[in-house]
């Protein structure tokens, strides 16, 4: 009895189902983490310090999640077809969880007393416009493409849109309105120079 190879759309559906589910799930999460939680400005150090430890969860399993469809499917399943490059790119998107995980565990990292109570909860790592949004940004979208890879490599490319994002608001918030703002000198050089101006006219009128 002879057993009839798979079809290539049976090999493609099981070789895209993983990524779909943590695609969704991805999905579902950050649906879930924009929303509010309490009362904007409410927070005490302990919500602060319990929602900081759910937060750093989610981004654990996300990044577990990743890692673990991205080697099956690449260095097990597909073994023969992997090259140098998907190696770099395994040890690329590493280098990004763990910089970007310890970064805000560092953030998140809540203070005890000799007693055990809670003396500080950390900074807050779902306040908007924090460094920690920047951070997480970082996770999923290493994420989101580190699954995407499995499809195609060029996925990579997306990458760049962090570093571009960066300059855009190292500009907006730095570069260009230090470019912009005036020099501390202009604004009395006009004085002089309307006081100047008026001087030489009473001169020219007592002529």
């Amino acid at each position: 009895m002879t057993v009839s190879p798979l079809k290539p759309d049976v090999t493609h559906h099981l070789r895209i189902c993983p990524q779909q589910i943590l695609l969704k799930t991805l999905a579902r999460g950050i649906k879930n983490a924009k929303k509010p939680k309490g009362k904007v400005g409410t927070k005490g150090k302990k919500q602060i310090y319990e929602e900081n430890g759910a937060t750093l969860k989610f981004y654990t399993r996300v990044i577990l999640g990743a890692n673990a469809i991205y080697t099956a499917l690449n260095l097990l399943v597909f073994y023969s077809s992997s090259t140098f490059w998907t190696w770099f790119a395994l040890v690329f998107a590493l280098a990004v969880y763990v910089g970007s995980y310890r970064s805000m565990t560092a953030m998140a990292k809540a203070v005890f007393g000799e007693d055990g109570s809670l003396l500080d909860g950390g900074i807050d790592l779902n306040m908007e416009q924090g460094m920690a949004e920047h951070l997480k940004d970082v996770i999923l979208l290493t994420a989101i493409l580190q699954v995407l890879s499995t499809i195609s490599s060029w996925f990579w490319y997306l990458w760049l849109l962090a570093p571009a994002r960066a300059m855009f608001l190292l500009w907006v918030n730095f570069l260009g309105p230090w470019f912009s703002a005036e020099t501390p000198g202009a604004a009395p050089e006009e004085v002089n120079e309307k006081k100047q101006r008026r001087q030489e006219r009473r001169q020219m009128k007592r002529f």
